[in-house]
């Protein structure tokens, strides 16, 4: 099918998901795990791909939104042969550590006075007159 058919063929489907966004989606506290946000990446793999493989994309993200997911950056593909080279783990930095809150804290480079005793002698010697 030609581009034109196919946004054609979506455009009810869009038309619903620009009535959520609209209309509910402002009624919710924002939630969104993703960016670009399940909605607006919907209407744009309806928009790119038509109702079939748009909304097949669609419905997979909306798949992969819940609690559990770390969410992330997920792009609608520019193709469909490149629906799968581009992951949301690809632009998550990378894990600190089981404990990021105690990497934090013992790391004096990323978090200057945070390393413990030497620094607490240290200004006191700056603040005696």
């Amino acid at each position: 099918m030609s581009a034109r058919v196919n946004r054609w063929l979506a455009a009810p489907l869009v038309l619903i998901v620009r009535l959520y966004q609209r209309f509910i989606s402002p009624m919710r506290p924002p939630t969104c795990r993703f960016y670009p946000s399940c909605s607006a990446y919907a209407v744009t793999a309806l928009e790119r791909f038509g109702p079939v493989k748009g909304g097949w994309l669609a419905a997979r993200r909306l798949g992969r939104c819940h609690p559990w997911t770390p969410g992330g950056v997920d792009p609608v593909p520019l193709t469909w042969e490149t629906r799968g080279d581009v992951r949301p783990e690809d632009f998550r930095p990378a894990d600190l550590g089981s404990d990021p809150v105690s990497d934090l804290v013992s790391d004096p480079v990323s978090n200057p006075g945070a390393g413990g005793e030497a620094d607490r002698r240290h200004e006191h010697e700056h603040h005696t007159t």
